[in-house]
């Protein structure tokens, strides 16, 4: 069965910025929140500006899961317990998304490097 993975924002700006370390998930159907939209957006607007961050949202749009309640309330408590790390709101929500649909989360985000169901890449 194919692995298939929740994409962080972390991960899809390396993309974007063509970082060889992810070129192999360039073909990956990538799975994100709207709240990841709204992130990759805010970055690439302000390193690219915002014709380059309307083509990347156009191009992300469709790539946008739906999050129930539950996973949103599981989400803020997974932040909460585990506040030390600093995560955002996208990533915990992101995580919570990932694990609970049996997918991996890609990232590079030093914070998530141990955590279970992740797929880290520096």
């Amino acid at each position: 069965m194919a692995v298939s993975y929740f994409f962080d924002t972390y991960s899809i700006i390396e993309l974007i910025e063509g970082n060889q370390r992810y070129a192999k998930y360039e073909d990956e159907s990538a799975t994100i929140t709207i709240f990841n939209l709204a992130e990759i957006y805010w970055v690439v607007l302000n390193k690219l500006g915002e014709k380059q961050a309307d083509e990347v949202f156009k191009e992300y749009k469709d790539a946008v899961a739906e999050i129930d309640d539950d996973t949103l309330k599981e989400a803020i408590k997974f932040r909460k317990e585990n506040k030390k790390q600093d995560f955002s709101y996208a990533d915990c929500i992101g995580y919570i998304y990932a694990k609970r649909h049996g997918m991996k989360f890609l990232t590079g985000d030093k914070e998530f490097e141990e955590l279970p169901i992740v797929e880290f890449v520096e």
